[in-house]
């Protein structure tokens, strides 16, 4: 059993083998190609791709709740804004070090220098004025969160929904393709860990990039691949998820690092969720 997904402003599915296949698309909107997000960006030179989050412990300093942020950013620049597969690590590390929720809310109770409130609400700073070529700090809001936790939910709900469409589990899935420009810049580790992506052994992942360019470079250049393109795309069955409430009940469901529910990633160590104060 094998799952394709394309992940982009449309995210495309397929599930299926040798003898049936099933498709779905799912509106996951642009927010991981860096649109709608405060500092977002396509992956070009200056973005951030990659980053850790360390928390250290200053009880003696003015801000006793500090993080060190080691980055990477393409071309080795000093950093424009952050790129999808930034904001997936971001989104993750946030969650793993305790900066936000489950729900993607941040720690208003913690006495940081990044941690502040602006005019668009609570926010977390990624790259102060001073190490950036902004000149202003890069920061990510609560907003910018729950755009991403929506987009992610929408990929994690279309999967779910055609599983059981065909009574099959998570667990049944043998192999996994990851399609889309944007797709093999993903950290599968932590797409899993924010439930973007279902929660399966690494090795059964593979990278296949940008598959429409491909795909139409082959057909463009042989009958017999174009043939066989119309015969796979005439065995597909396509499912709406926008008939009846199946995709909406678990898109809702999936609004949450990872989910709601908790079993479908059993690999993960979560902690207790625990809201935060406000004040």
């Amino acid at each position: 059993l094998t799952l394709l997904i394309d992940i982009g402003t449309n995210g495309e599915i397929v599930l299926g083998n040798n003898e049936w296949m099933m498709t779905c698309s799912c509106s996951a909107g642009p927010a991981f190609e860096g649109s709608g997000i405060k500092w977002g960006m396509r992956a070009m030179d200056g973005a951030i791709d990659y980053l850790e989050i360390k928390k250290i412990k200053k009880p003696l300093s003015r801000y006793s709740d500090e993080y060190i942020i080691n980055y990477n950013t393409i071309g080795d620049l000093l950093p424009l804004g952050i790129c999808g597969s930034g904001l997936i690590q971001l989104i993750s590390e946030m969650n793993r070090v305790g900066i936000i929720d489950r729900s993607g809310k941040i720690n208003e109770s913690l006495n940081s220098s990044r941690v502040r409130k602006s005019e668009d609400g609570m926010e977390f700073v990624v790259a102060f004025t001073k190490e950036n070529g902004c000149n202003q700090d890069i920061v990510i809001t609560e907003a910018d969160i729950k755009n991403l936790l929506r987009a992610k939910a929408a990929i994690f709900a279309g999967i779910r929904t055609m599983l059981s469409e065909v009574m099959l589990d998570i667990k049944d899935i043998e192999r996994v393709y990851i399609a889309g420009g944007f797709g093999r810049f993903i950290n599968i580790g932590d797409a899993i860990r924010i439930g973007l992506l279902p929660d399966l052994p690494q090795d059964i992942y593979t990278y296949i990039g940008n598959s429409s360019i491909q795909g139409a470079m082959i057909v463009l250049l042989s009958q017999e691949a174009l043939l066989e393109a119309d015969e796979i795309a005439n065995s597909m069955t396509y499912m709406e998820l926008s008939i009846g409430n199946a995709f909406m009940d678990e898109f809702i469901s999936s609004v949450f690092i990872p989910h709601t529910d908790l079993s479908l990633f059993p690999s993960l160590e979560v902690k207790q969720d625990v809201e935060f104060k406000t004040g």
